[in-house]
């Protein structure tokens, strides 16, 4: 009987929180859905530009491949560096010459072993290889290494936020700090700067460790991936503060995760969306982590610098101050002024 007790009352406890029990079903479900409809869109053809191909070639081409005949190569590699296309192909004779983006081994694969077979089938030379970025020898890790690491500082810096602050208000600390004559958006700056050295020491120990422990690719410099990481950590850390304004305990805190921070790392590029549905390319464009691990790639696999991710480093900042001042405005819920 006493252990029926304390289950009924769990019970009771649970049946009291709606929002626990609707995330409860809804949202292992909503994450299965995402990964189902991505996956079943993955990539299975390149995009390709085509330069003095013969229409039989092109023509074949395109059984195994989305193919643009293009006027010259300057054309076509000002679309693959704007990342348009995959790889471009220079036909002469039965000689083909292919560059290739490289910055993603699966598509670099994908193209290589379309290309393999093509000349197979049509008795050519096997084609000249060159590479815009990377090289044949990169591995899977060294293309998602920048998103992954974006992703973990962005996790980990969500969770100490949320939970720190949320212990502030269980404690009784907040209420006493809202009680001074402090201004909400004051309240809200100080925790954000005071959480923010510690947050930045943690980014810059997980950058270190995985430019120079695990040796990832970096072909850009150091202090601009430390710069887009630790913007991207300011935006996580806002956003930690945020939601924890609306859980009572680390519990529904939590509850954020799959909705929030786990459609993340599947809309930041570890999965190709060019084939997926419209509203699934829309709702990628959401996520902060979308334009901080597009930023990251750039820089570590592609070589730019700051100002060229300089649109995400904004949309970036933008999404931080969003959130702060999304912040401010929740404390009304404990104090008017």
């Amino acid at each position: 009987m006493r252990v029926l007790s304390i289950a009924k009352r769990l019970i009771k406890q649970l049946r009291g929180d709606k929002r626990s029990i609707a995330l409860m079903f809804v949202a292992p479900v909503f994450v299965m859905y995402l990964l189902s409809t991505i996956l079943t869109s993955a990539t299975t053809k390149p995009n390709l530009d085509v330069i003095s191909a013969p229409d039989a070639y092109v023509n074949k081409l395109k059984n195994q491949a989305y193919v643009t005949k293009v006027e010259s190569e300057e054309v076509a590699l000002k679309n693959l560096k704007d990342k348009k296309i995959d790889a471009y192909i220079i036909f002469s004779g039965n000689k083909q010459k292919i560059t290739l983006e490289g910055a993603d081994p699966a598509i670099t694969g994908l193209v290589m072993n379309m290309m393999n077979k093509l000349s197979l089938d049509n008795a050519l030379q096997k084609p000249e290889v060159t590479f815009l970025y990377g090289s044949m020898d990169m591995e899977t890790f060294d293309s998602m290494a920048p998103l992954l690491m974006g992703f973990f500082i962005f996790f980990f810096v969500f969770l100490i936020a949320g939970v720190s602050f949320l212990r502030e208000r269980i404690s009784g600390t907040l209420d006493r700090i809202l009680a001074t004559p402090l201004k909400r958006w004051e309240i809200v700056l100080g925790y954000f700067l005071g959480f923010g050295l510690f947050v930045s020491i943690q980014t810059i120990i997980l950058q270190v460790f995985s430019v120079y422990g695990l040796k990832v690719t970096m072909e850009g410099s150091f202090w601009a991936v430390l710069t887009i990481n630790l913007v991207l950590a300011a935006g996580s850390l806002a956003l930690g503060t945020l939601l924890s304004a609306f859980a009572s305990n680390e519990f529904q805190l939590f509850q954020f995760i799959p909705i929030v921070i786990v459609p993340q790392i599947m809309f930041s590029g570890i999965f190709d969306l060019r084939n997926s549905p419209t509203w699934a390319v829309i709702l990628s464009k959401i996520f902060p982590m979308t334009y901080g691990a597009e930023a990251l790639r750039d820089v570590m696999l592609r070589g730019k610098g700051i100002l060229d991710v300089k649109y995400d480093l904004i949309i970036l900042i933008g999404y931080a101050i969003v959130f702060l001042v999304l912040n401010t405005i929740a404390l009304k819920r404990y104090r008017k002024a």
